[in-house]
């Protein structure tokens, strides 16, 4: 018999993954402006289907492939016009000097920018497995995916995110 998680705290888990689930939408391409919503129907549908979520399994996972299938059902059903994001600078760390804030900045800005221009199914794989740290079993459980179509989306998702990084750095080997 699976161990349900019947006995989850909803507000428990809200609060302790927010964050994530935040920065996972973030990683996912969702602009700014719009992860507020989105991160409120992740938060719905895991506590509809909280009941029946397998308490074996890790819950960042299972979070993230919900978070997959909300941006996929957001990205097919968006026919308005998106609005254009102002950039709106990122919180630095006081203990950095400012050289350094800033070169990080300009890092992460790159890399999300690299896996913007990965399929939405090979950036899940890359973000979940490289990103996060989740072994590719866990991954393909969350994403209902076989074990060997998670390894090829992340091989290819892998290639096609260094390809990105040496067309955005001008060539430069990355």
């Amino acid at each position: 018999m699976i161990p349900l998680a019947r006995d989850l705290d909803p507000g428990a888990v809200y609060e302790a993954e927010l964050s994530y689930v935040w920065s996972a939408l973030g990683r996912l391409g969702v602009p700014g402006p719009e992860r507020e919503d989105l991160a409120h129907e992740v938060f719905v549908i895991a506590l509809e289907r909280m009941p029946s979520f397998d308490a074996t399994r890790p819950l960042r996972p299972w979070l993230f492939g919900i978070a997959l299938r909300v941006v996929a059902r957001q990205r097919r059903r968006a026919r308005y016009v998106r609005e254009v994001p102002v950039a709106t600078p990122d919180a630095t760390d006081d203990r950095r000097p400012p050289d350094e804030a800033a070169a990080a900045g300009q890092e992460q800005r790159l890399v999300l920018k690299a896996l913007e221009a990965l399929d939405l199914d090979r950036r899940a794989v890359v973000v979940l497995h490289d990103l996060d740290g989740h072994p590719i079993p866990d991954v393909a459980r969350a994403l209902n995916l076989r074990l060997n179509t998670a390894y090829s989306r992340l091989r290819l998702g892998r290639a096609e995110f260094v390809a990105a990084l040496r067309r955005l750095q001008g060539g430069a080997k990355a």
